[in-house]
């Protein structure tokens, strides 16, 4: 993302504004549905976001920006969202109540146009130590028709999977240690090998075969 943000020198506050009401008409609204399908993982309340063509938060094989390494390391989601609307890039983003249990779902809207018509998701698997599960900018659906889709988990590569409680933040019932951290790892994001059972999560419990989550995007009828 951080090639995307040396594209703009105006000011965000100006480009927010711009965006604002040049972008209003022909706005769409879709539903976007995604359904915890691990185990016994459980996902920090998921982030969507509507933005342009060439928007990714991340590249596989290549180091994550601080804004997901603390999504994917304490579930906060406010400074990706904050980065990618402030870029000029992005048209909304919106953030679920609450977290995801493992067989449930969650429906949440955002606003897509012709000039926004990528969309991107993500989220934390906890208990984990940089485990996320992400929709990586992709062409939503045309016209009436739905798409789902189905991530694996991966690895922000910015914490050693030590699976220690103390690293691992919520939810209560697993773990409730430190989130986000200046602690290396191993530098680059790769899909993730799953909970091996070395520190205090077992194994049995908590790892997963991959996909972790399923996602349904599908436009909204409007009067």
């Amino acid at each position: 993302m951080k090639q995307f943000k040396r594209l703009f020198s105006i000011s965000s506050i100006f480009i927010l504004l711009l965006s604002g009401y040049a972008q209003a008409d022909g706005n769409k609204q879709y539903e976007v549905t995604v359904t915890n399908i691990s185990k016994g993982e459980v996902f920090t309340p998921i982030m969507v976001a509507s933005h342009r063509h060439g928007v990714k938060l991340f590249e596989l094989g290549e180091p994550v920006d601080q804004e997901l390494e603390q999504l994917a390391e304490g579930g906060d989601t406010q400074p990706l969202a904050e980065s990618l609307l402030s870029s000029g890039l992005a048209l909304d983003v919106v953030t679920a109540a609450g977290p995801l249990l493992p067989g449930h779902s969650v429906t949440l809207h955002v606003n897509m146009n012709k000039r926004n018509s990528h969309i991107s998701v993500a989220s934390m698997l906890v208990p984990t130590n940089d485990a996320f599960f992400a929709v990586n900018g992709i062409h939503g659906p045309r016209g009436k028709k739905s798409m789902t889709v189905y991530s694996p988990a991966y690895d922000a590569g910015t914490e050693a999977n030590d699976e220690l409680c103390d690293n691992i933040p919520g939810p209560p019932f697993a773990c409730t240690g430190e989130g986000f951290n200046e602690a290396s790892g191993e530098g680059y994001a790769y899909i993730h090998p799953g909970i091996q059972g070395i520190g205090d999560l077992e194994a049995a419990t908590y790892t997963w075969n991959n996909p972790v989550a399923k996602i349904t995007i599908k436009r909204v009828k409007q009067n």
